[in-house]
């Protein structure tokens, strides 16, 4: 018999004899607690595990609650700055007619000006469209115009300016679009015209 054997054996007697009670009983409650306490252990975990899950979810739910409230303080003036557009509009329209007194048409020019420097402040930015390629993001095309004398899908006028709110668009601009004219029929062409 090795000598670990040996020592194990005396050990298992030394603890059979320092514990006159030890029964296969108290034996087999032994293994019960072991088994109560791995399941305990087990049920603290998962319980930590639930705990962190939650407190993660709290800190993302926080984090979007904080982040949606920036954006609504942001884009808080977008509706007033939407109903003053009709506004700047009718000013760029007073401008382009004819006015009875030059002292008129500076006034309507410094009020123009007044107002779009304000709203220019809060976050109002004027979309370039003339010249410019098409984008259906941007423009509405009001006006298809068959010419070859500008690329397809150039944006050749604008009928309405177009607005952008702190890089979100408040108002597509509604614009002329050039398209490719027809191509005229060869006179050679054996195409019969009925």
């Amino acid at each position: 018999m090795p000598k670990s054997t040996v020592q194990n054996s005396e050990i298992n007697a030394d603890a059979t004899s320092a514990n006159p009670t030890a029964t296969p009983e108290s034996a087999a409650e032994l293994d019960q607690l072991r088994v109560e306490r791995d399941g305990l252990r087990f049920e603290r975990d998962e319980l930590r595990d639930t705990l962190l899950r939650r407190q993660a979810e709290f800190d993302n739910f926080r984090k979007r609650i904080e982040r949606e409230r920036q954006d609504q303080i942001q884009y808080a003036s977008m509706d007033v700055v939407g109903d003053l557009l009709p506004i700047l509009d009718d000013f760029e329209r007073a401008l382009t007619a004819d006015a009875s007194s030059p002292e008129y048409a500076k006034g309507v020019q410094l009020i123009y000006q007044r107002m779009a420097e304000s709203l220019k402040k809060t976050g109002l930015e004027p979309i370039d469209a003339a010249g410019k390629p098409f984008d259906p993001h941007l423009h509405q095309a009001i006006e298809r115009v068959e010419t070859n004398d500008s690329p397809d899908n150039t944006v050749l006028g604008e009928f309405q300016k177009g607005y952008n709110f702190k890089g979100k668009l408040l108002r597509p601009s509604m614009v002329r679009v050039a398209v490719p004219a027809p191509a005229a029929p060869r006179k050679d062409s054996k195409i019969l015209n009925i």
